[in-house]
């Protein structure tokens, strides 16, 4: 793998963070200075600053994300982050992003390919959001989320919509634009009250509540991969 994606799955900073660190000749990979291009082998010994890194073992994490965390491993703000709330021997990261005051499903994992292939477009994955309004939506209310609504980055893709109860429906989408969900409320006239993911990629929270995290059976982690080619 890369250098730069080595270091990531170590824990060491991000990707970008990590061509950083080789750019300024603090990386030696085999005694030698490490470059953007170099390719590390299981047997390469890399050292950051003099000091060995040892590359983690993969790791795939469910958290049930609660209001007013971000989703990110560092806020300058000092606000609380979802890779705060996830004590694991390895560093993992989030998969996408959810608002900081969207509860839900979130996957944090350090497989960077993995990562990569479930937040691109080509593969579709699918997020289920259940939704409450300030007020309660009429049926063509809904049947315009569902059919796509004009946004300023372009006309959302066809969606699934289900009412729930009173000013509460269920939205399932294919998309990953920023703030999709939010922005086609208020595209149709209403306000999100509060917005919970239930499903990502077809990990379902199940009894876990907000603010706790559990590993990946061995049959979601294969069907995963298998849902990213």
């Amino acid at each position: 793998m890369r250098l730069n994606a080595y270091l990531s799955r170590a824990g060491v900073a991000s990707r970008r963070k990590s061509d950083e660190l080789i750019k300024a000749g603090r990386v030696r990979v085999n005694g030698e200075p490490g470059e953007l291009n170099t390719f590390v082998g299981s047997r390469d010994v890399v050292e950051v600053d003099g000091k060995p890194v040892a590359k983690q073992k993969l790791a795939y994490v469910l958290l049930h994300k609660p209001a007013g965390v971000v989703t990110t491993a560092s806020d300058p703000q000092g606000r609380p982050t979802v890779v705060g709330l996830v004590s694991h021997s390895s560093h993992v990261v989030p998969v996408g992003r959810l608002d900081v005051e969207t509860t839900g499903a979130l996957l944090l994992t350090n497989d960077g390919p993995l990562a990569h292939r479930l937040a691109h477009p080509r593969y579709g994955v699918e997020k289920v959001y259940e939704v409450e309004t300030w007020k309660q939506p009429t049926d063509g209310t809904l049947r315009k989320l569902a059919e796509g609504v004009k946004l300023e980055d372009g006309t959302t893709a066809p969606a699934r919509v289900r009412r729930l109860a009173g000013a509460r429906f269920e939205l399932v989408l294919h998309e990953g634009r920023n703030r999709q969900v939010r922005r086609m409320v208020e595209a149709v006239g209403h306000r999100v009250r509060r917005l919970h993911r239930s499903v990502y990629a077809g990990l379902k929270l199940g009894k876990l509540k907000p603010g706790e995290w559990r590993e990946l059976t061995r049959a979601e982690l294969t069907a995963l991969q298998q849902l990213s080619g």
